[in-house]
């Protein structure tokens, strides 16, 4: 072992540690990552800047720009409201139905995408049919999982691993070389689910449900401080408008006809200011809303439709790292908190100095009518739709955007596929990379004017884009510094005296697979397959095999996160709507990692010959 070797293994450890402990959000971690294997001289600051040549995170924005158009033109969302509609309440047939409907749709679609749009749908049927909604978003947030891996745009793993492999001079994965894996995976994970789901995954209520609230509706008053109000003249603070404990949550103010965004400790009360205060207690009597705002001279002008509902904080939310009292949520978001619920805790007390965290579930009261502009701002995944919108809307532009988008989609599928297929057969016909082809198509939708560029720009995670463009750094590292050629050498060394040369191919498939699969429960899934496809390439260099089973089983167990929920981030979208505890993933989740760690290293061999 060299210096370059030590400091590159330090590195790892490093982002190890720094992940785990999720010391700053992932893209800063990962971009870190990549200045400092600079700094240390592990790559050369001239060629830094060749990562940004993999054409991954550009077929990956692309896609997410398709997968945009597709979850605002509602098609997966219609789908999920038909189910919700037909289905009775046998859980068995709901968790079947809900599992391979996420699991298809997100072998072409983001998963996070496909969790978000179907969780209020799941939610509203589970409500309907008195179904606990643990029993069915687990599954949910599983089959989305699997379903990514039967195809290359199932994840944006799959795709940074294809582009690894173009890096390292190998053949790219193809649309559907996963297939024949991931198709047999995705089956024996919905059927463990569905036979043995209702068993052992427990039921449990959401946090709106542990917090007994009587009614998820509550009507919202508008007040006005009519000129005799006692009130008058007394800090918002100190009056009865801002007795939580009395049940009374003030959503919003208005003074002179226009919204007051000021601080409630810096306000004070006026005549004829207009206060919308929703009047939400536990069980239990009170007054009534009318005597009990006559009762400081507030006079009820109207009222509106109000509901409580959960909000659980997206990865990629403004929100991140603010507490409610400095993100001004109540005048941000019309909305008021009423408790967090966090790591299976439901915090309600001192709960404006809480700092945000991604996977927070906050339980609100807002009015009906806000639903639609909370799931606007994309800092929230919602736990209840919007209002549908007309039959005449959807017929007249809707049904025109779902057919375009999947147009679109099915355009880059056909055109990526077959040009690799006709190429086969006569080498003239060019190849169209996926990157090309998911690019075009974006722009088809762009020109169609089915998204605008201001959707097409809010529909991309460049978290996630940011993040992959860092760990190619530390891949890149690997590679100079001959830190993966150490690596590889160095397993096969050791694994050579406990196995025959013989059956060492097969027994470190199952090693690396298992390895992989461990990673990927505490590290990112994407960091996990950086650093394993150079160490694999090379191993399998050392043992004079092919290299694409060893490929194969670092990609689909680096997307196989079952066990933990911080594993994958569809898990922390349902962790508090379906009011899970840390070990019911491990009681649910480990069964399924290992079903998956045997069909796949029985399977590989027979699909990729060593």
């Amino acid at each position: 072992m060299n210096l370059e070797i030590f400091l590159t293994l330090l590195v790892i450890v490093l982002t190890l540690v720094a992940f785990i402990r999720e010391w700053a959000a992932p893209d800063v971690l990962a971009l870190s990552i990549l200045c400092l294997v600079v700094a240390l001289g592990l790559v050369d600051p001239g060629k830094m800047t060749e990562v940004f040549k993999n054409e991954a995170p550009l077929t990956i924005a692309a896609l997410f720009v398709i997968g945009g158009a597709l979850e605002a033109s509602g098609a997966v969302d219609h789908i999920g409201r038909i189910l919700k509609n037909r289905l009775s309440g046998n859980v068995r047939w709901a968790i079947l139905a809900f599992s391979v409907v996420a699991a298809f749709f997100s072998a072409w679609m983001n998963n996070t995408a496909i969790v978000a749009i179907l969780l209020p749908v799941t939610l509203g049927f589970a409500r309907s049919k008195e179904i606990a909604a643990s029993r069915l978003l687990m599954p949910l947030s599983y089959a989305s999982i699997l379903g990514g891996c039967c195809t290359l745009i199932g994840t944006s793993t799959n795709l940074l691993v294809s582009g690894s492999l173009r890096d390292l001079k190998l053949e790219p994965l193809s649309m559907f070389e996963l297939a024949p894996l991931g198709i047999p995976l995705a089956i024996a994970g919905i059927l463990y689910l569905t036979v043995f789901g209702p068993r052992i995954i427990p039921a449990r209520t959401s946090i709106t449900g542990t917090l007994e609230i009587d009614q998820r509706t509550t009507p919202l008053y508008h007040l006005l401080i009519g000129g005799s109000s006692p009130l008058v003249g007394k800090r918002l603070a100190e009056t009865e408008l801002l007795n939580r404990d009395g049940g009374i949550h003030l959503l919003e103010i208005r003074r002179n006809g226009a919204r007051l965004m000021l601080p409630l400790s810096a306000i004070t009360v006026e005549k004829n200011d207009r206060y919308l205060v929703a009047l939400q207690r536990r069980r239990g009597n009170g007054a009534r809303a009318d005597v009990l705002f006559a009762g400081f001279g507030a006079e009820v002008l109207s009222t509106l439709d109000g509901i409580v509902s959960d909000l659980v904080v997206r990865e990629e939310s403004s929100l991140i790292g603010l507490t409610l009292a400095n993100s001004d949520f109540r005048q941000r978001y019309n909305s008021v908190v009423l408790a967090v619920h966090r790591n299976g805790a439901n915090v309600t007390r001192s709960i404006a100095e809480l700092p945000l965290e991604a996977g927070d579930t906050l339980l609100v009261i807002t009015p009906r009518n806000n639903l639609e502009a909370l799931e606007a701002t994309r800092d929230f995944v919602m736990t209840d739709a919007p209002d549908e919108p007309s039959p005449k809307e959807v017929l007249h532009h809707r049904h025109r955007h779902v057919i375009l988008a999947w147009s679109a989609l099915v355009g880059v599928v056909l055109t990526a596929t077959l040009s690799d297929v006709f190429h086969r057969f006569n080498p003239a016909i060019p190849v169209i990379p996926i990157h090309y082809a998911a690019l075009v198509g974006a722009l088809a939708l762009l020109w169609l004017k089915v998204v605008t560029p201001r959707e097409a720009y809010a529909s991309i995670d460049w978290q996630v884009l940011l993040m992959l463009y860092g760990l190619l750094g530390l891949g890149m590292a690997m590679q100079n510094t001959g830190t993966a050629d150490w690596l590889a050498r160095n397993l096969v060394d050791i694994a050579e005296q406990a196995v025959s040369r013989e059956h060492l191919p097969l027994v470190l498939l199952w090693l690396i697979f298992l390895l992989t699969l461990l990673l990927t429960e505490v590290l990112s899934n994407n960091a996990t397959a950086v650093m394993m496809i150079p160490i694999v390439v090379i191993l399998a260099g050392e043992l004079g095999v092919n290299s694409r089973p060893f490929i194969m089983a670092v990609t689909v167990a680096a997307s196989t996160a079952f066990a933990l929920p911080m594993g994958y981030q569809t898990h922390m979208m349902i962790y508090g709507p379906g009011g899970y505890r840390f070990t019911d993933f491990l009681r649910v989740g480990i069964p399924l990692n290992l079903i998956c760690w045997v069909t796949s290293c029985l399977l590989i061999p027979m699909i990729w010959p060593f």
